[in-house]
């Protein structure tokens, strides 16, 4: 930024300097530990495109988050990219505030399951909440990979 000078060479205009000194270097948005659109994710099991994902240091990004309020919560279904891929996905992990006995981890954690259900790795890196034990369907075959419970 050039400043402007006046007739004498030592003289700068003061409304300027100030313009030039100050520095906005703060964000006016809340930070959203909610699982909405765009929201970034961590793969925990041992999967091809998830070890190929954290290699490069691109995330996974949600893309779509099927149940009726389109906010993620643990256990939930969603649809994220990998590499440019779609890939459906089950929540295990979250670092949204949660309901009374329900761990809060430190990342977004999710497993990658193909069109069936069936998990895409055969671990799991980290330690799964235990009440994602209570729900049914495809979640069962996650919490058969899982060898720490929280």
């Amino acid at each position: 930024m050039a400043l402007c000078m006046t007739s004498a060479p030592s003289q700068v205009v003061p409304s300027l300097i100030r313009i030039a000194t100050t520095c906005c270097c703060f964000s006016t948005s809340k930070t959203h530990y909610e699982i909405r659109n765009l929201a970034r994710m961590r793969i925990v099991d041992n999967s091809a495109i998830g070890k190929a994902a954290a290699e490069i240091g691109k995330p996974p990004r949600v893309i779509n988050v099927y149940n009726r309020k389109n906010v993620g919560y643990l256990g939930d279904k969603v649809l994220v990219t990998v590499k440019g891929e779609m890939r459906r996905a089950y929540i295990v992990g979250l670092r949204q505030k949660q309901k009374a006995n329900v761990p809060r981890m430190d990342t977004n954690n999710i497993v990658l399951v193909d069109d069936n259900g069936n998990p895409l790795g055969n671990r799991i890196h980290v330690p799964i909440p235990s009440c994602l034990r209570g729900k049914g369907g495809d979640i069962t075959k996650i919490l058969s990979l899982a060898t720490k419970f929280v």
